[in-house]
């Protein structure tokens, strides 16, 4: 099975590539990857990709540009080493949320990279909760999306008991939240919220009773963390016992663990799609769960020729 079967990194997230590689019991191929001292990207090979089905790990997360630029640049350098076939392994996609003109004047960003992606010789895209499904429409090729609800719903069901009560930050998100709770036989709540401004947020009211029960918000990301801390202080003053809340990618950026350490938040539950730093490491609050291993059934699945249907969850 994984004799013309290679798997790359760039550097946003070596040690996800790792563990993959470990669950396909088939070692992480090499690549030197250096800076000039003008900041621009050199890659070089280090071995034979001639014919071989090439699977490239790398989430565009921050430094995104400095990773969105690894990314293609290593395609173009598989491409010409005339890999047969290259899928990009991007459990996090930078640049999901401008993903239409919500705006005079604005650009469509999610498709810009898409685009990208599809000139530099990309040929699959496997990805992880996306920031909107569309996003699979801006690629002419073919999009696996993957949902770390599996490995959440786990743990849920191994933490918490019958009284939750799973919470959506807002409109956008009660898609994704019903699924969460169809499947743990809870109840749903929504929070109204108003947004003034790009990452910054105002909680109103709570649709839906919370009193007296556990409430775990759900969001396919956390940057700065202002949905997620208001969203717990308006969930108490309606009555919760405690609030937790689960995220598919850990961004966390600027003032995000300052408001997670002081919030009344017990919680938060993230994927390793995005490998923490800084602060983040040793916010008590944060606990991680690996997706490595279902994203290596995946890139099984998808080199065999497989159906990755049933992963779809």
């Amino acid at each position: 099975m994984t004799r013309d079967l290679k798997i790359f990194s760039g550097n946003a997230h070596r040690q996800m590539a790792e563990e993959i590689a470990a669950h396909l019991d088939i070692p992480l191929s090499g690549a030197d990857l250096k800076k000039f001292s003008d900041g621009e990207i050199f890659v070089e090979l280090k071995e034979n990709v001639r014919g071989t089905d090439v699977f490239l790990v790398q989430p565009t997360c921050p430094p995104v540009n400095d990773h969105l630029m690894e990314l293609v640049i290593m395609v173009d350098a598989l491409r010409r080493a005339s890999a047969r076939r290259i899928t990009a392994v991007v459990p996090y996609y930078g640049y999901a949320r401008q993903d239409r003109k919500n705006a005079p004047r604005v650009p469509i960003s999610a498709k810009v990279v898409a685009e990208m992606f599809m000139a530099v010789g990309v040929r699959r895209v496997l990805c992880m909760d996306l920031h909107a499904g569309q996003i699979q429409g801006f690629f002419n090729i073919p999009v696996d999306h993957l949902f770390a609800a599996p490995v959440i719903l786990q743990y849920i069901k191994e933490n918490f008991g019958e009284d939750v009560i799973m919470v959506s930050p807002d409109a956008g998100g009660v898609e994704r939240t019903r699924a969460f709770a169809k499947r743990l036989n809870s109840g749903l709540a929504i929070i109204d919220k108003r947004r003034d401004k790009p990452n910054e947020c105002e909680a109103m009211h709570v649709i839906g009773d919370v009193k007296g029960k556990t409430a775990i918000l759900t969001d396919d990301m956390v940057d700065t963390a202002g949905t997620l801390c208001s969203g717990a202080r308006t969930l108490l003053e309606h009555g919760a016992r405690e609030v937790h809340a689960c995220c598919s990618h850990p961004v966390l950026s600027g003032p995000a663990i300052k408001r997670i350490t002081e919030s009344p938040l017990k919680s938060l539950v993230v994927t390793n799609s995005i490998p923490l730093r800084g602060e983040a490491l040793h916010c008590d609050k944060i606990k991680v769960l690996s997706v490595s291993q279902l994203l290596a059934e995946a890139i099984k699945r998808i080199h065999n020729e497989d159906s990755v249907s049933s992963l779809f969850v």
